[in-house]
């Protein structure tokens, strides 16, 4: 293992987020805030409690993971296409350094950066709503298996995307969307028949099931189901990542 160059990579691509922390950091959390002062203060306070859960706490595990997901997706996707842009990915591969070590240098940094921001998102959290984790250790590793698996799948949309705009387009299109109608503001339950049912199709639904049991030691699915699902993502990931610096597919511009 190459410790150097997963050093360089890594402190590289944190010097990066630091240097746009207005872009990387405030600009997440001041979004995540308005919806939290619209959804949690003021809807939240005619809405009543969801499983004898405050609406505006029931909403923070979806609140953090419609910011994670984007930007664990944007940082990961942006890191790895900025060197097939600039054509100082051939020096990368041309260097004595493997895919893992790559892979852990670029995905190691974005992981780290959407850590911070949950860090800073869920620190916000508590000017608005009041809100207690029961069981902190499963919300860490849960959080931090979400932010990995997502920033793998940024990892590969970064090597296949060949313009700024395709960078946007999972995020904007596609996870956002998905975030919206997976319950990050409501219960599944809630939903009627086939609406219900159809939800279950939707991947970003066991994200949210599985952090908002370990916020609240409540799910719409087992958090068995939402574990074994991320791994099967995150294993997915690692499997198109493997083959596209086997073959060499998408690397290059």
């Amino acid at each position: 293992m190459n410790i150097h160059a997963v050093k360089a990579i890594y402190r590289f691509e944190m010097n990066r987020a630091f240097r746009t922390w207005m872009q990387s950091l405030i600009a997440p959390v001041l979004t995540t805030s308005l919806y939290f002062i619209v959804f949690g203060s003021a809807i939240g306070s005619r809405m009543g409690d969801i499983g004898g859960v405050d609406y505006g706490a029931y909403i923070i595990p979806g609140l953090l993971l419609l910011s994670l997901l984007s930007e664990s997706i944007s940082n990961a996707a942006f890191g790895i296409y900025m060197p097939k842009w600039s054509g100082t990915i051939y020096e990368l591969l041309s260097a004595p350094v493997n895919w893992v070590e790559v892979l852990l240098g670029y995905v190691g940094a974005a992981a780290s950066k959407s850590l911070i921001l949950g860090a800073l998102i869920l620190a916000t959290a508590r000017f608005f709503v009041p809100y207690s984790i029961a069981h902190p250790v499963w919300m860490v590793g849960f959080l931090l298996l979400t932010v990995v698996s997502f920033c793998l799948f940024g990892f590969i949309i970064g090597l296949w995307a060949d313009s700024f705009q395709k960078l946007q387009v999972i995020p904007l299109l596609v996870i956002t969307p998905l975030t919206f109608l997976g319950g990050a503001f409501y219960s599944i339950s809630m939903l009627p028949e086939p609406w219900q049912t159809v939800s279950l199709f939707n991947p970003v639904v066991y994200l949210i099931s599985g952090l908002r049991w370990a916020f609240y030691g409540q799910a719409d699915v087992h958090i068995a189901v939402s574990t074994g699902m991320t791994l099967v993502f995150m294993a997915a990931c690692l499997t198109v990542v493997w083959w596209v610096f086997k073959t060499g597919k998408r690397i290059r511009r």
